[in-house]
């Protein structure tokens, strides 16, 4: 779908509703779509009315339940999957989930002991030799994290794995939270209708695109849930969602619409929560494309961002100005000099580039600036960002096509035909700057869509990956986030809330993660 660039320039609250009006689906659809999401085939457990049942409705959709490729992560996040290792999220660090100790002092030999008597869906053993099949089909599927993990050799010995990485990386553990690394049996074969995992849910029926249908694994190593079956379901129309829960069709929606917040509260039995996150809202920068090239002009599309009114009122209130990609709170989160914002500022710096406004449009040796930028309505904010600064660049007479796609990463990887793009990334899930910084800036990163590739901040990033000391991370973590700022690879534009509304009266045990990994686990219930 691509979008006008003539919109009028509406303000922010008149430019939400705007384009609600162009995109929403018409009553009818969505009303048949909350139908699709209520839908589930029928089983014993339907049958049966003391049985314990929960819809989940989330806003990505996911087409494969691939742990080992799928960028939703839904195999974990439903509970089907665990991964070696989990981000504890109130003293932000690593701890033991599927194993139970390791040790690696020089950073380059790991020896991993996994959790006794742990078996998987379908009864096998998640033995050694188990985990480093899975851990090598993971580095086979997935570039990005053979990249990540820097594995040279695994060596399997009952439950005990010996792990030597190809160079001393002393933050090797945290690599293994990611849910691409979840472990599975991989003898399975078909892993969207017969995925194998650890968790306490195993996978009874998948329809991509569309939901899944997940069973309780009576065996479940940590305690088998007291729930007998769980729906996980997906919308990425947030109207939609907010309107399966107010209509009882489902029982938890993941980011309910912003603006229906106050109602959903007014409701009685309905529960919303909004936690900060390790997310930011970012305007990603392709430093492939030539107007880009010019920090000048990546520095005029920074100014253009009107932070704190975004927060206002688009989020209405449910975040926080970004500063740079990490939360402030966080210990490695540098601390920026506000530069010059505005228009006015914005100018200034498309004049140092060479660019003069004439005859109402923005331009450089007769050549107009027109950008496109790039977005997508899983995250419903993300759009409305997009209007907005299409807006705001309009007033300077700098012509900006929304394009509108289904999934970023898929389509930013293997397309360069953009400007810019609003993308939404989780920069600490590890409670450690290292991800997103490899992930986005290093020339092997898997998130790296700019195509930036300096070598003075790899070379940081690259220390970055050998020190130990939380100290010594923190500092060269701020060096690589201050080089980013000073050659505006990206511009960060705010820290969402995560917001999670449900039914209070029948959910029990529900937790919000900051993390936005943990969702479906054995804890989960229902109220008696």
């Amino acid at each position: 779908m691509k979008m006008s660039s003539q919109l009028s320039p509406l303000r922010y609250l008149s430019s939400r509703t705007a384009f609600r009006l162009c995109l929403s689906l018409p009553m009818l659809v969505i009303l048949t779509l909350l139908s699709a999401c209520s839908e589930r085939p029928q089983s014993a457990s339907d049958e049966r009315s003391d049985k314990k049942h929960i819809h989940f409705l989330y806003n990505f959709s996911t087409r494969s339940l691939d742990p080992h490729v799928d960028s939703s992560y839904v195999p974990l996040r439903a509970g089907i999957t665990e991964t070696l290792v989990k981000l504890d999220e109130e003293q932000l660090k690593v701890v033991p989930w599927l194993a139970e100790s390791w040790e690696g002092e020089d950073g380059i030999h790991w020896t991993i002991n996994l959790q006794e008597g742990i078996t998987f869906h379908n009864g096998k053993a998640m033995d050694g030799a188990a985990v480093k099949a899975s851990l090598e089909r993971a580095m086979t599927e997935n570039v990005a994290i053979r990249n990540a993990l820097n594995i040279g050799q695994i060596v399997a010995e009952g439950n005990q794995l010996r792990i030597t990485t190809t160079l001393p990386f002393p933050e090797f553990i945290s690599e293994l939270v990611n849910p691409n690394v979840s472990i599975i049996d991989v003898t399975e074969g078909d892993f969207n209708q017969r995925l194998t995992g650890t968790g306490p849910f195993r996978l009874a029926s998948f329809a991509p695109g569309s939901k899944l249908e997940l069973e309780r694994y009576d065996d479940y190593w940590d305690g088998a849930s007291n729930l007998d079956s769980v729906t996980f379901s997906f919308n990425e129309d947030a109207n939609a969602r907010t309107l399966a829960l107010q209509s009882g069709q489902v029982d938890i929606v993941y980011r309910p619409e912003v603006e229906s917040l106050e109602v959903l509260r007014a409701q009685k039995g309905i529960e919303v929560e909004a936690t900060s996150t390790f997310r930011v809202h970012q305007m990603t920068m392709n430093m492939e494309r030539n107007s880009m090239q010019d920090v000048r002009v990546r520095r005029a599309v920074d100014a253009l961002i009107n932070r704190q009114e975004i927060v206002d009122t688009i989020l209405l209130g449910y975040g926080e100005a970004a500063k740079g990609p990490f939360l402030p709170s966080l210990p490695f989160a540098p601390s920026f000099e506000p530069g010059p914002s505005g228009e006015a500022a914005a100018v200034q710096y498309l004049n140092e580039a060479g660019y003069k406004l004439q005859d109402g449009v923005m331009q450089k040796n007769g050549k107009p600036l027109q950008l496109v930028l790039l977005t997508y309505s899983a995250r419903a904010d993300l759009p409305l960002i997009a209007q907005v600064f299409q807006s705001d660049a309009k007033r300077i007479g700098i012509t900006v096509e929304i394009r509108q796609i289904d999934t970023p990463e898929d389509y930013m990887a293997s397309n360069r035909d953009w400007d810019l793009a609003t993308y939404s990334n989780l920069t600490a899930p590890r409670g450690d700057a290292g991800y997103y910084l490899n992930a986005t800036y290093h020339p092997d990163g898997a998130l790296n869509f700019s195509g930036a590739e300096q070598p003075e901040l790899t070379a940081i990033i690259d220390k970055l990956n050998q020190t130990v000391g939380a100290e010594e991370r923190a500092v060269l973590a701020e060096q690589a986030a201050s080089y980013v700022h000073e050659q505006m690879i990206n511009s960060f534009i705010l820290h969402p809330s995560t917001i999670v509304a449900y039914n209070s009266e029948k959910v029990k045990n529900w937790v919000t993660t900051r993390s936005e990994y943990y969702m479906i686990t054995n804890e989960l219930d229902v109220q008696e």
